[in-house]
């Protein structure tokens, strides 16, 4: 039997590592799940996820060899997910992995196994939590923020949502009940 990809999505600033972060601590060997590292071409101290740091020619190799089950470039850096994840999978784990909202096209037509999970916050606390990571200016977060009101509304119909404008207690409780429940794919 096989296990399913959680394909976790949000704009950036909505609490996705922080869910990662606090399902981790919380995933126990009974639930047979991992959460998949990513790869990306950003330093490993820029804060944030728990990745694994590759330079660009690093990146490339690996994309040359087949050593990703998916990849993609976003904000001026390249993600990789490793081809680990589908043994894991077919092994009957079930893998959680912070996906891109743009990539999801091409991870359904690949994986016929996979849940998409969207974090959902409102707009406001979006661009505050923006505003204070201080990484952006003012009208590169309205960009974020007009493409994520976009995107929420290309979601496929079984897009399950994570509502994480509350507690992060709360947003960790939610993925983890979605994690360890049966699924139908």
């Amino acid at each position: 039997m096989s296990g399913i990809l959680f394909y976790l999505m949000g704009a950036s600033g909505s609490g996705k590592d922080s869910l990662l972060q606090g399902c981790r601590q919380k995933l126990q060997h009974s639930h047979k799940a991992f959460i998949a590292h990513r790869y990306i071409t950003r330093a490993a101290d820029a804060g944030g996820e728990n990745h694994i740091h590759l330079t660009e020619s690093e990146f490339a190799l690996r994309v040359e060899t087949n050593m990703f089950s998916m990849h993609w470039a976003s904000h001026g850096h390249l993600y990789g997910i490793g081809k680990e994840v589908e043994i894991w999978v077919e092994n009957g784990l079930n893998v959680i992995m912070n996906g891109s909202r743009e990539y999801l096209p091409q991870a359904l037509e690949k994986f016929s196994f996979i849940v998409p999970i969207m974090v959902d916050i409102e707009t406001g606390l979006l661009r505050e939590r923006l505003h204070r990571r201080g990484r952006e200016n003012d009208e590169e977060i309205e960009k974020r923020l007009k493409r994520h009101q976009s995107l929420l509304h290309h979601m496929p119909e079984n897009t399950l949502f994570i509502d994480n404008n509350d507690s992060l207690e709360q947003g960790t409780e939610t993925l983890l009940d979605i994690i360890t429940r049966p699924h139908a794919v």
